[in-house]
């Protein structure tokens, strides 16, 4: 790894080529972002990455070999991102609130590449690595048995995941239109829910997931 935590074979140097000056890894990184962000995970490819840090793709393959090389360095970005720093400091239950929240503000901004960072393998991601140490530990710490500790984790950001869609989500996505009087007990609801809350509903229901899921996990511990 260097200096940063990158994985080595993330950053390459032909023989008697030194990378372009104007070429990092956080600038390739957040190339890439902003690639993802305007034209969706589709839009990422070397060429137009190379295109977008106006360099030669002869340049951007000195630093990286492929665009897996690509989501690595994304997946460790918006995990680092990711607020673990109630793990050993004081109540699980807090620190799981705070490390889910921030996990799911950070993929919110960035759902394009939820179908792509949740199914990519963690291998030589150090960042995405530490994180998942630091809260595996916290779980194994409070008494979650160690075979249920990845369940859990995956139980939560499955959850996360979900939720950061739903901080998109239009204002009207349950108005049931015309159908209104045809489901007269789903329309209540919707009102109701309406009427009442004053935060944003997409936190209002991510708040009430979350808590439901540390009280189940919760009950697990020995």
């Amino acid at each position: 790894m260097d200096d940063g935590g990158t994985p080595v074979r993330a950053v390459r140097r032909r023989a008697g080529r030194p990378a372009a000056a104007v070429l990092d890894l956080s600038g390739i990184t957040h190339a890439a972002l902003e690639l993802i962000g305007g034209k969706g995970y589709d839009g990422l490819t070397m060429a137009a990455l190379a295109r977008k840090l106006e360099v030669a793709p002869s340049a951007l393959y000195n630093h990286v070999e492929s665009k897996h090389d690509v989501l690595v360095l994304v997946e460790d970005h918006l995990m680092s991102l990711v607020d673990v720093s109630g793990f050993g400091a004081g109540p699980w239950e807090d620190a799981v609130r705070t490390w889910a929240w921030s996990y799911r503000d950070a993929f919110a901004t960035h759902t394009p590449l939820i179908p792509v960072i949740a199914v990519l393998p963690v291998t030589d991601a150090p960042r995405t690595l530490a994180m998942y140490e630091v809260v595996s530990t916290g779980f194994r710490d409070a008494g979650i048995p160690e075979a249920r500790v990845v369940p859990a984790i995956v139980a939560l950001e499955s959850f996360i995941f979900g939720s950061a869609y739903d901080v998109t989500a239009p204002a009207n996505i349950f108005d049931p239109g015309n159908m209104a009087e045809s489901t007269p007990g789903f329309t209540a609801a919707v009102r109701s829910f309406g009427d009442e809350q004053h935060e944003r509903p997409a936190d209002v229901a991510f708040g009430l997931g979350l808590e439901a899921l540390i009280a189940g996990i919760g009950a697990l511990r020995e």
